[in-house]
């Protein structure tokens, strides 16, 4: 339970906006309290995306709907750490909530312009870098960024329902809304708004993931059949090896095919077998693999931020391997027998080596263990907390002293996942080699629900 109870702390150290008093890790301050004044609206709140201060409503989306989707299938095995979950979640729908009900007609999808923002390394309680505002609408639409606000908001109703219910029927009706517009003005927002998005969180894969996604989590909500037939009419049937912030595909078909094993309705069939063919090309032994491990075994799919692609694709073994089980149901990959078992003893050697159980017996979360990561690539965590240094750090001044340094970061983010080792199990814990050392809410949203279901199948 510590690596789960830590790996939701982590969450408030990306806060941005006033902080609660009940806020634990205590270097953090406020920041970003004009978010959104320079389009006359209030977007305080939210999360900073990683290492930076900038916020990116496109990861943050999908980072909420993954802790929503961990909280909906193994909340009851978090015990004390459920109010902490849904604590973690409403942080980021209540912003959510604001970017689209804010202005009619609008969806704002991010203040800060990462440009600019990554040109300094200070802390976000210091930040003097423009605070760009930007937005999706009918004339420059997006449908990716709206898809995955939609599927947020949906999967985060569900969470609400019984303990706060007047709270989960907006966070529905809002829901609602933005995939509408989402559905009826189609189109890219890495089109749209082009170098405020793109390399950062640019939608490499396209739309129609994200329409899949928000209409499988809305029928999920409403059971209306309306979002069955939006569904089997968009065609999204490319074949995929991936799942992440940026390509839904393997989540919406697992989460579909529940319907299938656990419900026993056969129209989501065809959700099923895709949804094993995802099982079988990232399983080791199948003939059909198209996913590298290291010689330590770790799932090894692209070399910048690699665990985030673990967390996510473990989150999705261990959430199929339950509806496997509790269905009876088992698979083939080729001449590969597949059970319950198979997903989830790979989903616990996922897990057990990002909290040590690896070649470098290193703990790959900031304060788990004796041996984990000590130079973070983040600013908050690299340069010395407001109270212990009251003085501004302005833009350039953080480098030298704080971010080319080989001493330890200052202030520990507990929780925090980094990208992780490269394809021969190494981790240099480099402050400037940000694809291995900087942590992020995606990597840490995916993994809670693994985590919590793991602490309840694997009591050692």
């Amino acid at each position: 339970m510590d690596a789960l109870s830590k790996s939701i702390l982590f969450f408030q150290g990306q806060r941005s906006g006033k902080l609660p008093n009940s806020q634990s890790l205590s270097w953090r301050s406020n920041s970003g309290l004009l978010d959104g004044s320079q389009a006359k609206v209030d977007l305080t709140g939210g999360y900073y995306d990683a290492g930076d201060n900038v916020k990116f409503n496109f990861p943050m989306a999908y980072t909420t709907t993954m802790l929503s989707w961990g909280t909906l299938e193994h909340g009851n095995k978090m015990g004390p750490e459920l109010a902490n979950t849904r604590a973690a979640i409403k942080w980021a729908t209540d912003y959510l909530l604001k970017c689209a009900r804010a202005t009619p007609g609008k969806l704002y999808v991010g203040v800060g312009d990462p440009n600019a923002d990554h040109k300094c390394w200070e802390r976000p309680e210091d930040m003097d870098t423009v605070r760009t505002v930007y937005s999706v609408s009918a004339s420059n639409p997006g449908s990716d960024v709206a898809g995955e606000t939609a599927a947020a908001l949906a999967a985060a109703s569900l969470v609400f329902r019984k303990v706060d219910p007047t709270y989960s029927k907006l966070l529905l009706r809002t829901a609602k809304s933005v995939f509408q517009f989402a559905t009826q003005y189609r189109g890219s927002y890495s089109d749209s708004l082009g170098s405020a998005v793109c390399p950062f969180y640019c939608s490499y894969s396209g739309y129609k993931d994200e329409l899949l996604w928000g209409a499988a989590w809305l029928y999920k909500a409403t059971n209306d059949a309306s979002y069955i037939s939006f569904i089997n009419s968009l065609g999204a049937n490319d074949d995929t090896d991936i799942f992440s912030w940026d390509n839904k595909y393997a989540g919406a078909r697992v989460l579909l095919s529940r319907r299938m094993l656990v419900d026993n309705d056969r129209a989501f069939d065809s959700f099923r077998q895709q949804a094993e063919n995802f099982m079988c090309r990232i399983l080791p032994n199948s003939p059909s693999s198209s996913t590298q491990y290291t010689k330590g075994g770790l799932m090894y799919k692209l070399s910048a931020s690699n665990l985030q692609y673990v967390t996510s694709i473990t989150f999705l073994l261990s959430t199929y391997g339950k509806y496997m089980a509790s269905a009876k149901h088992t698979f083939n990959c080729g001449n590969l027998a597949v059970t319950s078992n198979t997903l989830r003893t790979l989903a616990k050697k996922q897990m057990d080596y990002i909290l040590g159980v690896n070649p470098m017996q290193k703990s790959y979360m900031v304060g788990y263990g004796t041996n984990y990561p000590r130079r973070i690539h983040h600013r908050g965590s690299s340069l010395p907390s407001v109270k212990s240094h009251p003085q501004s750090i302005r833009c350039e001044d953080g480098f030298q002293p704080y971010y080319y340094t080989s001493n330890a970061n200052p202030n520990i983010l507990t929780g925090a996942i980094v990208g992780g080792p490269d394809q021969n199990d190494f981790f240099a814990d480099d402050r400037t080699d940000y694809s291995h050392s900087e942590p992020a809410t995606y990597i840490n949203g995916a993994i809670v629900g693994s985590l919590a279901y793991l602490a309840g199948s694997y009591k050692s």
